[in-house]
């Protein structure tokens, strides 16, 4: 295999880099052509630069094939971003801003990709979430938007402070930052100590609050003020950053079992009430932003339990179909029409979730089975299995009145089940990413958040919001109101003023909503 210089990793980075150096100085009239020059030669270079050859050797966790996949995820998803936005927002007024930060976030974002070294990872991851700051308040006019954005400003500081105590902590001990070094030192003598634990509790905890965790959550459901393109970024590109940093840092979690527990009880409260949250939400975005509150929360867990190769999977599809949901969301009001045109539903069975979760425990289990003895593929651990089984069974219930629905139901059940267990083998003999055995008390505790959000959403399926309590309905479209006092707290640190008033309209925006919730 030849051998390729380090540098030749920070080759997308720098593009996006060049390309927002050469929008600064352009007249207006070009910006437009800068970003799609940009953005265009950077997927190029992800798509046929070999990138496996070029992302850095033996790095803590997966083998560069799964760096390779998402470096080329973050370049399409730049891409098309870049395509959307000058359709959308040609014209309008700060383009030359929204240029410039669009192309320094996603040069920050590639940078985590490239790093090969723990410090710069964390600078990278930084830089990132600082040049997203100007896209969330790109109409400066809107308090909400600029409320939100003061808030994830503060979480990812947080979280920033978190990750270079981990650093200090992992260089006291070791000496190093480089991650070929810290993956091979681990290996060997592995990360007992109370100083490893807690470096491992940090990274967790970072994690936890850049991917909009509760109660640090109100953030990313409250920037829906920023364009669609930017929601399409961060949905899909910039909060999805804490599964990948965990996959690269699988060693030191897996070696840690608080930092498991950490994982695994948040995220999966988080993604359980998050998707009980989603339900009752009556926006197409706010539905979306909720989704991804949940969605970062099960990857976390799936992380916390040991299931990387899972992660990566979940990390990869839902990038893709949330950028995707944003980006179409301008035709929310035409599907709506096209639903409710539809013929009346047929009657829904009584007993149908609990027919399909027992029909995909079964095609999952003797799928599993079948791999595993006849194309002698390695096991898949029972979580993982458990969940895929939750995942499969909401396929088999749209239709269970219908025959021919039913039947192309179950067919893509089928598919779906043989091409994760395709995913699971060229995860762990094709790309290095392998799964371990979780704590059977952080297994159990990942499986009853799953059955919790499954229980409800087949409630719900059956019978309409009129299975909702009302006052657990009320607590749930609130968001269990856990954002209030994160609101207060932030607000009392860094009063919402104005200069072109005496109170400031942001104080006057969030006199008025406090006033009305009350």
């Amino acid at each position: 295999m030849p051998h390729h210089p380090h540098w030749t990793a920070w080759l997308v980075p720098l593009l996006y880099l060049l390309g927002a150096a050469v929008a600064a100085a352009l007249p207006r009239r070009s910006l437009w052509q800068a970003l799609a020059c940009a953005s265009g030669t950077a997927l190029g270079v992800a798509l046929v630069g070999d990138l496996s050859h070029l992302l850095p050797a033996g790095a803590i966790g997966p083998h560069n094939g799964a760096a390779a996949a998402v470096m080329t995820l973050i370049a399409f998803l730049g891409w098309v971003i870049a395509r959307y936005s000058r359709g959308n927002l040609a014209g309008e007024p700060g383009e030359r801003r929204f240029v410039c930060a669009l192309l320094l976030t996603l040069a920050g974002v590639s940078a985590v990709v490239a790093a090969r070294n723990f410090a710069v990872l964390v600078l990278a991851w930084a830089a990132s979430s600082v040049a997203l700051h100007p896209l969330l308040t790109h109409y400066r006019d809107r308090p909400a938007a600029r409320i939100a954005a003061r808030k994830k400003f503060l979480a990812s500081r947080l979280a920033e402070a978190c990750l270079l105590g981990a650093a200090v902590l992992l260089y006291r001990r070791w000496h190093t930052l480089g991650l070929t070094a810290l993956a091979r030192l681990i290996a060997l003598h592995g990360a007992t100590g109370a100083d490893m634990q807690i470096a491992a509790v940090l990274l967790a905890a970072a994690v936890l609050l850049k991917s909009a965790q509760l109660p640090l959550h109100g953030w990313l459901v409250q920037v829906m003020e920023a364009p669609t393109s930017v929601s399409a970024l961060m949905h899909a590109g910039v909060v999805n950053l804490g599964g990948y940093v965990l996959i690269r840092l699988a060693p030191l979690i897996s070696a840690s079992l608080p930092s498991q527990a950490l994982l695994v009880i948040v995220g999966g409260t988080t993604a359980a009430l998050a998707g009980l949250t989603l339900l009752t939400c009556p926006s197409l975005k706010g539905r979306l932003a909720w989704s991804t509150c949940s969605q970062m929360g099960l990857m976390a867990a799936e992380c916390g339990l040991g299931l990387y190769g899972l992660a990566l999977l979940h990390l990869l599809g839902h990038a893709l179909y949330k950028a995707h949901a944003f980006l179409c969301s301008g035709e929310a009001v035409r599907e709506s029409t096209r639903v409710r045109m539809r013929p009346a539903a047929l009657p829904r069975a009584r007993f149908a979730p609990l027919l399909a979760l027992a029909a995909a425990g079964a095609l999952v289990a003797l799928s599993a089975q079948m791999w595993h003895t006849v194309l002698h593929a390695p096991a898949v651990p029972v979580i993982a299995l458990l969940l895929c089984t939750f995942g499969v069974a909401t396929l088999l219930w749209e239709g269970a009145g219908d025959r021919l629905t039913r039947g192309r139901n179950v067919l893509g059940a089928a598919l779906a089940v043989q091409l994760y267990l395709l995913w699971h083998l060229t995860m762990t003999q094709g790309l290095g990413v392998r799964s371990v055995h979780p704590a059977p008390l952080l297994a159990g505790y990942g499986a009853l958040c799953i059955l919790l959000l499954y229980a409800a959403q087949a409630r719900l399926w059956k019978t309409g919001r009129a299975a909702w309590p009302s006052r657990l309905y009320a607590w749930a479209a609130a968001g269990y109101f856990l954002d209030e006092p994160v609101t207060r707290l932030v607000a009392s640190r860094w009063p919402w003023r104005d200069a072109r008033s005496p109170h400031g309209r942001l104080g006057q925006w969030l006199a008025q909503r406090e006033g009305g919730a009350a």
